[in-house]
């Protein structure tokens, strides 16, 4: 029986996702999750707030609502199945004045729209009995969202794949793709016993610090670095929308005042914006993180402002994309700079929500970067987008290039779309009848 090997790029908890639904769904193939850090989910999956959300704050009928709420089942049930910790702590959603009101009442609409399993709205009597600390007019609660360790659900959806026959490769920083030349031996680095001559039409995957690797196929779910990969393949640039490197930065509540929160406490996001503002998120080592605000990275992996590269600043600058998107947005910006290098401006705007922690409760905390995708017209794309890889690659490439916030919760619900992708655009013959997205 011939076997189709697949590369998936990208040891994030999308990558590990799909690479595990791949394997299991398709019976004549190995799958190969190459990730270039010496751990899973060192970047996006591992900085960020561990918030197992709901749906509420997505569009109606887009494929981010139906995936957040259909990830949010799959998730507690993954968890459940695998006794993974979580807490289902449970979110409010808190309008602090009469102005917020309006936006709070239409996020009710939504939820409603996507089926959102039990959500309530809210008076600041009722709000007050959950979090009797939170200022508020109004509130809604999604008792449905809670915590977990997304790093910990990754490394498990890699332990699954090793099970049912796949490989995971630490430490492999993809430098480029070619075509395979005649008799060339690098699939011994696999310790694979097939002859090697079948995949002079395959792809030849270059590393910066390990041997070339030769497969059929190749899915890449490269985060931050989305948009290179697929110019890496021979994409046009013109065709592929640009990342925009938004670094988060969060505070810690001190122990002594942790018992001012008790579960998630969010505000109504900003209007035109995919960023839902500060909030205060418990995790599961019983800390609680104060935060995001939103800033422009100056590297991709840029986590301080000590952090830049000029390669990744110049990739800004020379996209019309950024230059609309900040002259809309100059304001926004300016004001998230402010509370990011002045941590009072930053308490500030939590005193609205829980009015008695100051500055001497807070101390700094971690960051994370959010890869934002920007089109060329300045506008953020809010939804998942794809590239085939060149004209004339033979259907041999798929990128995954924009899985937005929340793609942790919808790991699941992505992995199962883009496998059924990979399998359709690839050709791959057949395969393991599906039971169950899980």
């Amino acid at each position: 029986m011939t076997v189709e090997r697949i590369a998936v790029i990208g040891g994030g908890i999308v990558g590990a996702a799909v690479a595990r639904r791949l394997q299991q769904r398709v019976p004549n193939c190995q799958v190969l999750l190459f990730e270039k850090e010496e751990s899973l989910a060192a970047h996006q999956t591992g900085r960020n707030s561990g918030v197992i959300h709901a749906g509420i704050y997505y569009k109606p009928g887009s494929i981010k609502a139906k995936f957040c709420v259909l990830g949010n089942r799959l998730t507690y049930e993954y968890c459940e199945e695998k006794k993974i910790p979580f807490h289902k702590c449970g979110k409010l959603i808190v309008a602090t004045n009469e102005e917020e009101v309006p936006g709070l009442k239409a996020l009710m609409e939504n939820a409603k729209a996507n089926d959102v399993r039990d959500v309530q709205y809210l008076d600041a009597t009722q709000g007050q009995v959950i979090e009797p600390h939170c200022r508020m007019k109004a509130a809604i609660l999604s008792p449905h969202t809670g915590i977990v360790d997304w790093a910990q659900v990754t490394r498990s959806y890699a332990s699954d794949l090793v099970e049912a026959g796949g490989r995971v490769f630490l430490g492999h920083e993809l430098t480029g793709f070619s075509s395979p030349g005649v008799g060339n031996t690098q699939m011994a680095a696999l310790q694979d016993s097939l002859s090697v001559t079948r995949y002079r039409s395959g792809v030849q995957l270059h590393f910066a610090n390990c041997e070339p690797v030769v497969v059929d196929r190749v899915v890449t779910c490269g985060g931050l670095h989305a948009d290179r990969l697929a110019e890496m393949s021979g994409s046009a640039p013109a065709d592929i929308p640009r990342v925009l490197p938004v670094r988060g930065e969060y505070l810690v509540l001190k122990q002594e005042k942790r018992h001012l929160v008790r579960g998630n406490i969010y505000p109504v996001p900003y209007p035109g914006l995919p960023f839902l503002g500060v909030h205060f998120t418990p995790r599961m080592d019983g800390s609680l993180w104060l935060g995001p605000n939103a800033v422009l990275a100056l590297a991709r992996q840029g986590y301080s402002w000590t952090a830049w590269k000029m390669e990744d600043i110049w990739a800004l600058l020379s996209y019309s994309g950024f230059y609309r998107f900040s002259l809309r947005h100059v304001g926004f910006g300016l004001e998230e700079t402010y509370r990011s290098l002045f941590t009072a401006a930053q308490v500030s705007r939590l005193q609205q929500y829980i009015p008695e922690i100051t500055v001497d409760d807070v101390m700094p905390g971690p960051a994370g970067v959010r890869a934002q995708m920007l089109s060329p017209d300045g506008g953020l794309i809010d939804d998942f987008t794809y590239d085939w890889g060149p004209a004339g690659s033979a259907r041999r490439f798929l990128h995954v290039l924009n899985t937005p916030s929340p793609g942790a919760t919808s790991s699941l619900a992505i992995a199962a779309a883009v496998a059924e992708k990979s399998i359709a655009h690839f050709g791959l013959g057949e395969i393991r009848k599906a039971v169950t997205l899980r």
